[in-house]
Formats: structure tokens, sequence, C-alpha cells
């Protein structure tokens, strides 16, 4: 299949960034959106088309918000099933890819997969795009993805990162040896990899990292945004003990960050945004058993730095930090 038509479904903060970007890269592009507003918006500063169905796509692209509607720090993915469910009742194109960029826990991948009752390629592609440093930190940087099966990720890294399977097929030894094994055991499902893939002319060009289970790969996002939760709330904590001593905490975090392994981060008002806080507590409730004591313990933190916050009549002077 080539990749000509391209649905972007959302088209909010990272929804609309993705679907200019591929235009950019020359593909049809049509945006779906439940706010009639936001594809306005699509429809005005991007040049995205309208869609009115999900019918005739050879790749959907689905960047929804995955919190839940009354709580804006609870993670909840009905939405994405919804979405999958009216691309299988849709979808005219058996083995269309469906790519999910929005942040998921583990399973959900196979949960869209069923629904589309294993008619469509399924991959996760989370989403590393920063709004604030967006030139550095834009759609088009180093991703993780996964694929449902071995077929699906032979899909997914055609249409986003071609040229680097090409790429590691001419003998290039930028990737690890998983990651090369995961794209000679693709090479081998599908031997047109070991030449040029002429058929397929366009991509993304988007650097990929891909990962031998799909679970990797959704995993990989929430990890991120929990590990920055960490370094957040240690910076709370490291500031309340500042507190609590006299001690100079700017003083302190400049002479510590002279050591080149040590970025302690600025605390500002507690934990902002509501990707960091949801992230993490899709992480906490992702486990079937082991539940992180560690990131338990920096809720709390982040609460009681919150509560000393309150008690200020005034705020110490901050500097923005990057929540992933």
């Amino acid at each position: 299949m080539q990749f000509q038509k391209i649905l972007v479904v959302g088209l909010g903060q990272l929804g609309l960034p993705a679907a200019k970007y591929v235009k950019e890269k020359g593909f049809e592009v049509f945006g779906f959106d439940a706010s009639l507003e936001a594809v306005d918006r699509a429809e005005r500063l991007g040049g995205i088309k309208r869609a009115h169905d999900f019918r005739d796509y050879d790749a959907y692209i689905i960047c929804i918000s995955t919190h839940a509607h009354d709580d804006m720090f609870s993670p909840n993915i009905e939405g994405v099933l919804s979405i999958a469910d009216s691309i299988s009742k849709e979808a005219k194109r058996d083995g269309a890819l469906v790519s999910i960029e929005s942040t998921v826990p583990k399973g959900t991948s196979e949960k869209v997969f069923e629904i589309l009752r294993h008619r469509l390629h399924v991959v996760h592609a989370p989403h590393r795009w920063y709004a604030l440093e967006e030139k550095e930190h834009g759609v088009n940087q180093l991703r993780v993805i996964g694929g449902v099966c071995d077929c699906c990720l032979r899909e997914g890294m055609r249409f986003y990162d071609r040229q680097s399977v090409e790429d590691n097929n001419n003998n290039n030894n930028s990737y690890s040896n998983n990651t090369t094994s995961t794209i000679h055991k693709m090479a081998t499902i599908e031997p047109s990899l070991n030449t040029k893939m002429v058929t397929y002319r366009k991509s993304l060009e988007i650097p990929m990292h891909p990962v031998s289970r799909i679970e990797i790969a959704e995993t990989t996002k929430i990890v991120e945004n929990a590990h920055r939760y960490l370094q957040i709330a240690f910076a709370e904590e490291l500031y309340l003990y500042c507190q609590a001593n006299n001690i100079s905490f700017p003083e302190l975090r400049d002479a510590l960050n002279t050591k080149w392994n040590v970025n302690i981060l600025e605390p500002r008002e507690g934990i902002g945004g509501h990707c960091l806080p949801k992230d993490t507590k899709m992480f906490l409730e992702s486990s079937n058993s082991i539940r992180s004591r560690i990131l338990t313990a920096a809720r709390g933190v982040d609460q009681n730095y919150r509560t000393f916050r309150a008690s200020l009549n005034h705020r110490p002077r901050v500097e923005e930090s990057n929540n992933g």
C-alpha cells in the first residue's frame, strides 16, 4: 500500500502540529475533531482538509487526549477506543495503518487491534513534542515505535522512517543490537525491505527507534513523564529541606549543577500541566502487581510542597521547567 491520504484524529495541541507536518511532507491530509472550532482552526491555519467520515484513508493518526472529561489529571482511554470503533465500522481499506500517538497504558494497542478485527495495522508511536520548544523538540524528533505484530511494525516504519530501514539494510550501524535485530526480522518477513523500496517513495522522515513488543512502546511515554515527575518532586523536596535548614536553595542548586551528571530543576507552584500528573497516575495504575513506592511518595511530596507554597505570602523566583 502507498501512503497518500492521511487522516489525523484530534486537532489540538499535538494533532494540529502533527497534521501540518504530515502535509509539509507531501501527503493529502484530512483532520477530524469533536470540536468544530478545532477543525476550523486547522483548516484556516494549516490548510488541513475537513474530514466527514473515517472511510477512505491509507493511514489514521490518533492524537486525542487521554484524560477523563471531568478530571484532566486522571487517565481515560475511552476516546481512543471509541475512535477505533468508528474506524472499524467505516474504514474501506483493509491493511490501512492506524498509529496511536496519544499517550496510552500498556495493552491499549492490542484492544484497538481487536476492535479493528485485525483488518488494519496498528502501531504505537508516542509523541515527544513539546510546545514551548517546538524547534528543538518538534514532531520530527527521534521517537519510539512498536507494532502489534511484525507486519504492523513494518508498515509503521515505512510510513514514519523508511530511510532508516534502507540505511540499516545497507550496513548502517546506528541502531542498537535489539533494534537491528527487529529490523532484520522485518526484512525477513518482507524481502522488499532488503532493497530500495521504490514503490514507497514518501515517508514522514522521522527518525524512529523500533522495539520488539508494542508494550515497550506504550510504556516508554508514561515512564518518560513519570521520570520527569520524579525530577521535579525531588527539586520540591530539596527546596523544603533548604527552607527547614536555613540553606539557600538557589545557591545550593547552582553548586550541585556544576557536576556533569546532576541537573536539579527549579520547582514552581507545583508539578504543573495535566500530562505529568495524569501519565504518572497512568503508570501507577498500569502495573498488575508492583506499585511504585517512589512515585507514590513523590505525589505526597508535591502535595506537601503545594501546601507549603500556599502558606507563603510571596513566591520565590522561578524559571520554566520542561514538563515533557
